[in-house]
């Protein structure tokens, strides 16, 4: 095998990985339920097959689930993520707030979804990362390109994300750390964006969207779950 065959075979591998950190993270960023709780042990077996630079972080989030009751996680859940403007799981909201431009950002993942054959369902914002991540997870290598596509537009938000989880050492970080380590390294123009948003957060709210909710599933219409190790494992 030639150099170049053997590029090409690195990347492939790491695509696949990759989506399965994406799939692996989106379950575990859920609101947790009966559903989900009865999925860790599959969820951990899965991470466990992973290098362990995305299975040490994904598997922090994992023994946290097994830890605690139902009860306690609901609340811990509504605490971490609804209640906090710097740590919300909607990627445009870092960049745009409740504003208008918003509105053309969620558009453009709506699109990205529909051109990789999928719709978001009808209660969900399309921009939810554990929705982005399931696209990306999902469909085969132009799905996961173009979802990796729409984390990369919006990596400051999920940096500030990572940082907000990890300041009040939340378990809940580690999910967004593996997403963190399927992308490029941090340099330059992200990095500095990140600072700002870290020191301003978000922008402040001009106009009402639908209230924040726990996310739904992006059903596929197609009729079809194609999600790999994980396959069958949605609520």
């Amino acid at each position: 095998m030639n150099r170049v065959a053997r590029a090409a075979l690195a990347r492939r591998t790491a695509s696949r990985e990759h989506a399965v950190v994406h799939r692996i993270a989106a379950l575990l960023i859920e609101y947790p339920t009966t559903e989900l709780l009865a999925l860790v042990p599959t969820i951990r077996a899965a991470a466990s097959e992973l290098h362990a630079r995305f299975a040490q972080p994904l598997l922090v989030v994992v023994n946290h689930l097994e830890s605690r009751p139902l009860t306690e996680l609901e609340a811990e859940y509504v605490t971490t993520f609804d209640l906090k403007r710097q740590r919300a799981l909607y990627l445009s909201y870092y960049a745009y707030g409740d504003t208008r431009k918003r509105g053309v950002a969620l558009v453009t993942f709506k699109q990205a979804y529909r051109a990789g054959g999928f719709e978001v369902a009808a209660d969900e914002l399309p921009d939810h990362l554990a929705v982005v991540l399931e696209f990306a997870a999902s469909g085969g290598a132009e799905n996961w390109q173009a979802g990796t596509a729409l984390l990369l537009e919006h990596r400051a938000g999920l940096e500030l994300l990572r940082l907000a989880l990890q300041d009040m050492g939340s378990p809940y970080a580690g999910a967004i750390v593996a997403v963190s380590a399927t992308l490029p390294a941090l340099r330059g123009e992200d990095r500095e964006a990140v600072a700002l948003l870290a020191a301003q957060g978000p922008p402040g709210e001009e106009v009402g969207l639908e209230p924040f909710a726990p996310p739904s599933y992006m059903p596929d219409p197609r009729g079809t779950d194609t999600h790999g190790p994980l396959q069958g494992a949605r609520r």
